[in-house]
């Protein structure tokens, strides 16, 4: 499975942006779905990630309340949208798919990851 995010950009504080990640193949109805960012100079983070069917969602601390992650299975898309945002979510982000249909938080856990997207939050 291929995945292509997009959506990134520049956006001042507080403003909001909506990432897609496109997979190439159908079967990625069957896959869970995550998102994960890597700011300059830290390791990659869990962000959120949504199980096989869009019933279950996982959100890191910090962001619950300001992401929201969805999927289209019809669309083989999977979303993240984020408002309230702040400097300190500047980053890389990366969508990533998971045979473990219930949306795990641990990278080990996924076995397709996208190319990434910029996302810088100015202040």
């Amino acid at each position: 499975v291929q995945l292509q995010a997009s959506g990134g950009g520049l956006v001042q504080a507080g403003g909001s942006l909506k990432l897609s990640c496109a997979a190439s193949r159908r079967s990625f109805s069957s896959y869970a779905m995550g998102w994960f960012r890597q700011a300059p100079g830290k390791e990659r983070e869990f962000v959120a990630a949504i199980s096989w069917n869009g019933g279950r969602t996982n959100y890191a601390d910090f962001v619950k309340g300001r992401f929201t992650i969805s999927k289209n299975n019809a669309k083989n898309t999977v979303y993240l949208q984020m408002n309230s945002l702040k400097p300190e979510d500047t980053a890389v982000y990366y969508c990533a798919g998971s045979s473990e249909g219930w949306g795990p938080s641990s990278e080990s856990e996924y076995d397709y990851w996208g190319q990434g997207t910029l996302v810088t939050v100015s202040s």
